[in-house]
């Protein structure tokens, strides 16, 4: 900066005296001056040393890696880690003549370091966001034990435990672990991510649909949070070269508990953990909470009232089959009906309901406890899923010979369904015989009250399926925008979206015809049965989500 006539001698020597005496770098006693502005100095830098510049504004500091560089070098020597590619670690500096610092990160990170200038001003609030980020980790590790109490279904002992040298009750894991479910039940989670790669340990949450990271903890609590969930859930903890499943319930006071659904996989660099939150005060919504038009509503429960016949939902995993089931049990749990269902596993437990876990290794399969429930004088069965042929025979047995039958099936809609089962090998006019009413279902996003009206091009609105009768101009789209409610996300919660179609006599015959699932498909339009698509637009009509999430969900 001398030799440009930027600065004196004596002017360069007075800051480098004041910086030694405050302990900072020249560059940031060179600022306070108010002299340069910060980005003229990382300017000049990086085109002296023949660097990349780098704005700040542009990063996201949430992708920036974790993990590899200690705060405190963070803090003294203010240097960040930028992006790694392969061996090499770029690093933000604002002074690259700061040599020591670059030789500090390549020792503790064994790996080539390639300066980026950035803005000193800029640095240091990004320096301050990446401390407090590690603060909040280590003051969870840190605090207080949560009085809270885990259960599981035989009342087992988890106290301490040393398995493989890994102590389980280590204090600030349980701490950590307790905070990390709390957080995902407040913030309205609906499953738990704990997932281990080479460089970095990651906690995902899964709200309203999106997963979303919420931390990184040290890579060196990795094994002992995989090893305290293990034990809550009763798995075997010596175990990690299979994939295994479990549950435990958490107890969070006398009249509230959360049970979680926990999976494990085995991944190249450790047991990828994911927590599944089953809340059963899901089931106790309602139907009117789940989106259901009022006319769908009154086609599923006149289905599920009736004394016998099969009722089929459908859709992919996370679409709320099972609330949607549920919901239907409760209204029919009443003192003179006895129903029993058989689920992998048991994911909302509801009094007055026989429940009953599938065991496939101790034999207990859907279809050996469908046999059982026909010898308990069952009203109402509910089996969790139709996987295979002999399991289907049994269930559209029951539904023929004077019980109602509910399950699910994975397809992606409700002619889908009949295919499906026709495919699985069950006979035509069994199903014909047996199915009332088949529902397929999507979850889209709520938006949030932050909502605004959007002008979309009538174009774009007939392309996504609405009729020109529909664009009338009664009602307004909206978009999503983003507040603190919502988290900046303009969605707040999640919406059901159904094809609810009952089986005509004219789809029975199509069935035993031979039908395909054009065939069924072309007859529920006849009948004024809406597909999944327009079943979403009279949600956007009703400003209740957005074009695109409804897009995003549902095909056309």
């Amino acid at each position: 900066m001398v030799n440009h006539g930027w600065l004196s001698e004596t002017e360069a020597e007075a800051v480098w005296k004041r910086a030694a005496e405050a302990d900072e770098s020249f560059v940031t006693e060179l600022i306070k001056g108010r002299r340069f502005k910060a980005g003229q100095v990382a300017e000049f830098a990086a085109a002296s040393f023949g660097y990349p510049y780098l704005d700040l504004d542009a990063m996201d500091p949430d992708s920036l890696p974790k993990g590899l560089l200690d705060h405190k070098l963070i803090q003294k020597r203010r240097v960040v880690a930028l992006y790694q590619r392969g061996n090499k670690l770029y690093v933000a500096t604002s002074d690259p003549t700061n040599l020591q610092a670059l030789d500090e990160v390549k020792f503790q990170t064994g790996q080539t370091v390639e300066p980026v200038v950035v803005d000193d001003d800029k640095l240091g609030k990004l320096i301050q966001k990446v401390n407090e980020v590690a603060d909040n980790t280590q003051a969870v590790l840190n605090a207080e034990a949560l009085d809270l109490e885990f259960t599981d279904e035989e009342s087992a002992d988890t106290g301490q435990q040393d398995v493989g040298g890994i102590e389980i009750d280590d204090a600030p894991v349980v701490r950590y672990l307790q905070k990390i479910m709390l957080d995902a039940i407040n913030q309205g989670a609906s499953d738990i991510h704990f997932e281990p790669y080479e460089k970095f340990y990651r906690i995902r949450y899964r709200r309203d649909g999106v997963l979303a990271e919420v931390a990184q903890p040290p890579m060196s609590i990795k094994d002992k949070v995989a090893s305290r969930i293990k034990v809550l859930s009763r798995l075997d903890i010596s175990e990690k070269r299979v994939p295994q499943d479990g549950r435990m319930k958490l107890v969070l006071s006398k009249n509230r508990a959360i049970d979680f659904r926990v999976s494990t996989l085995p991944t190249l660099y450790g047991e990828k953990i994911v927590m599944r939150i089953l809340d059963p005060a899901s089931a106790q919504l309602g139907i009117e909470a789940l989106g259901y038009e009022p006319w769908q509503k009154e086609l599923l429960l006149n289905a599920v009232q009736r004394p016998y016949g099969m009722v089929l939902v459908t859709g992919p995993t996370g679409s709320g089959k099972t609330v949607s089931l549920y919901t239907c049990l409760n209204i029919l749990n009443k003192p003179d009906v006895n129903i029993s269902t058989a689920e992998d596993p048991a994911e909302i437990q509801l009094p007055g309901i026989n429940q009953v876990n599938v065991n496939d290794k101790a034999g207990l399969t859907f279809a050996v406890a469908l046999k059982s429930f026909l010898r308990q004088d069952p009203d109402v069965i509910m089996v969790g899923e139709i996987r295979d042929l002999e399991t289907a025979d049994i269930a559209i047995k029951a539904a023929q010979t004077g019980h109602m039958v509910m399950s699910t099936l994975h397809t992606n809609d409700a002619p889908g369904t009949l295919t499906r089962l026709l495919n699985m090998g069950v006979a035509p006019f069994n199903v014909a015989s047996s199915v009332i009413l088949i529902t397929a279902q999507r979850l889209a996003r709520r938006l949030c009250s932050c909502k605004q009206p959007v002008d979309l091009p009538v174009e774009a609105l007939l392309a996504a399926g609405f009729t020109e009768d529909q664009l009338d101009g009664s009602w307004t789209p909206y978009r999503p925008v983003g507040c603190d409610i919502c988290n900046g996300t303009g969605y707040k919660g999640r919406v059901g979206i159904y094809q609810v179609m009952p089986i005509t006599d004219e789809m029975t015959r199509i069935i035993l015809k031979g039908g395909n699932e054009t065939d069924i498909a072309d007859q529920a339009r006849r009948e004024g049965v809406l597909d999944l698509r327009q079943a979403g637009l009279l949600k956007v009509k009703a400003g209740l989500t957005s074009l695109e999430e409804v897009e995003a969900v549902t095909n056309i």
